[in-house]
């Protein structure tokens, strides 16, 4: 998950020195809540002026934005009631992955191979021919990482964990590929 802080205020160092009094207080309550070093990162600092042309003053906008790699579902609410009461005011860019899913990815590939050969046998014994054996075979798989789908999938997400404010449905993990066949 993606969490921020944002701090407003009319003097810049004011600004900046309670986005990081916030931020500092964050990363001690990630650290408490036994999330290892390395899954946790801050992505982005900023600190911009905004000028109000109405009132013809400038306002600065301190934000830092930390990612945070939660491997245990049942303390998403603890966390996030935790990093609200300490000060995040921005959450943005949840997103469900799974431990496993270079080896769910990989028997996606290995199916869709299975069905691109059984729709190529069907479709030649149409014609009265049979496949021979593939010669060329294309990974058209997206890149990007799997959606929350709420009904068709391959593996549960969480299996039995209930959270209250979380719908955790499932992931859907797909594959695309193209073969050739040569036709006997």
């Amino acid at each position: 998950m993606q969490i921020g802080v944002n701090s407003k205020g009319s003097k810049a160092a004011d600004v900046k020195k309670e986005n990081d009094t916030k931020i500092d207080g964050i990363v001690k309550y990630i650290k408490k809540m036994g999330v290892d070093a390395k899954d946790f990162q801050t992505t982005r600092v900023y600190l911009n002026d905004e000028y109000d042309y109405d009132k013809k003053k400038h306002n600065y906008v301190a934000t830092q934005t930390i990612n945070i790699l939660i491997k245990d579902l049942s303390k998403y609410d603890e966390m996030m009631e935790g990093l609200t009461d300490i000060g995040v005011n921005n959450i943005s860019g949840i997103e469900f992955k799974s431990s496993k899913e270079e080896s769910l990815k990989a028997n996606a590939r290995k199916l869709a191979v299975i069905n691109a050969k059984e729709k190529a046998e069907e479709l030649v014994a149409a014609v009265g021919q049979k496949i021979g054996r593939a010669f060329t075979i294309t990974d058209n798989s997206p890149v990007d990482y799997p959606q929350p789908r709420f009904a068709v999938a391959m593996m549960k997400m969480a299996d039995g964990v209930a959270n209250d404010t979380l719908a955790t449905g499932e992931i859907e993990i797909t594959a695309n590929v193209s073969v050739s066949f040569v036709l006997e």
